[in-house]
């Protein structure tokens, strides 16, 4: 199985947050494939720079070198997974949530998220 962490589950992987579930933490820790999209690192650093996100700070100095630490990949943003965002339904118009659905979609990954609404989409996703 290959996995695209949400934002909000790869900031709880980092400190060790309970709100990970039990299933969320165990498909992490023995997946070999695990991404981190682009999109995740632009929403960590608009929101912790407006102070939404102070728990943010063990990975916002160099968040590529805490990604690879952890031996997960980055996953930048292309054409196609522009294209996929703009052109889902408006069921859920967060831009962040819609190019990490985008992103799963094309690359034919699991997205780690407590996110219900995925559900709408047919996103494959784990919680």
């Amino acid at each position: 199985m290959r996995l695209l962490l949400d934002t909000h589950a790869l900031l709880w992987w980092f400190v060790g947050d309970e709100r990970l579930s039990q299933a969320a933490k165990r498909a992490i820790g023995r997946c070999s494939d695990t991404f981190v999209s682009a999109a995740s690192a632009w929403e960590i650093a608009i929101k912790h720079r407006a102070g939404k996100l102070p728990g943010a700070s063990a990975i916002i100095g160099d968040m590529s070198a805490a990604v690879a630490d952890e031996e997960f990949r980055e996953l930048p943003i292309s054409l196609n997974h522009g294209q996929i965002a703009g052109s889902l339904p408006d069921l859920h118009r967060d831009p962040f949530d819609r190019m990490l659905m985008a992103q799963a979609m094309a690359e034919n990954l699991v997205l780690v998220s407590n996110e219900r609404l995925f559900d709408a989409y047919g996103v494959a996703h784990l919680w």
